[in-house]
């Protein structure tokens, strides 16, 4: 059964046990995913209201944009646990095995390109979170607030789970690579995030 074909219940259920995967990663996009759903739900409320005519072709814009995020983001709860089971076996391999390194190193990889993927859908997701605070509904602001404030986290988890698998990659040119575009997207996305965040608290 995929990840998100399991109820929220037996989602979390899994989550809690021993079982290897669903972990932080997967954690992380569905989280995101829930972000971007609440600034969509912004959205959908400001569409079709007089108030807000004059913005409401730039709100479908963005409603377009982050209903893709959420896919996107969901598809990634699902990779998350593809890339990171053969990881967690490829740690049993044992340590005398000529193949362990570059079996372990290929793995580490591959399990790292997920949250890093995470962490741009993320990003985004904050960038259009910004943009709907400033011209969504004022009825539902705090929703927006909610949305980005998961997104920060979704980011932050992240560069967490980034983070550890490059702690085994010895290919300093990817390590550098990764590490520079993961610092990027966790400054910037954190900056527009607490921005959002205290524009929809200052509308409140």
């Amino acid at each position: 059964m995929a990840m998100l074909d399991k109820t929220c219940k037996e989602f979390v259920e899994v989550l809690a046990s021993s079982a290897p995967v669903p972990g932080g990663g997967g954690a992380a996009a569905f989280g995101g995913s829930i972000g971007m759903a609440l600034c969509n739900m912004v959205g959908s409320l400001t569409v079709g209201k007089k108030k807000y005519a004059d913005v409401e072709p730039e709100v479908k814009e963005l409603l377009e944009k982050g209903y893709k995020v959420i896919a996107e983001l969901q598809d990634l709860v699902s990779k998350d646990a593809e890339v990171f089971e053969p990881l967690s076996k490829a740690y049993g391999i044992p340590k005398d095995d000529p193949t362990r390194a570059e079996k372990l190193e290929a793995c580490a990889k591959e399990a790292c390109s997920v949250p890093l993927e995470i962490m741009r859908k993320a990003y985004e997701g904050i960038k259009i979170t910004n943009r709907m605070a400033q011209i969504g509904s004022l009825l539902v602001i705090s929703d927006a607030g909610c949305g980005v404030v998961f997104l920060k986290a979704a980011l932050e988890s992240g560069m967490l789970n980034v983070t550890i698998n490059l702690g085994i990659i010895k290919d300093q040119a990817y390590t550098d690579s990764a590490r520079e575009e993961m610092n990027r997207l966790l400054e910037d996305g954190r900056k527009i995030a607490d921005e959002t965040l205290a524009l929809v608290i200052s509308k409140l």
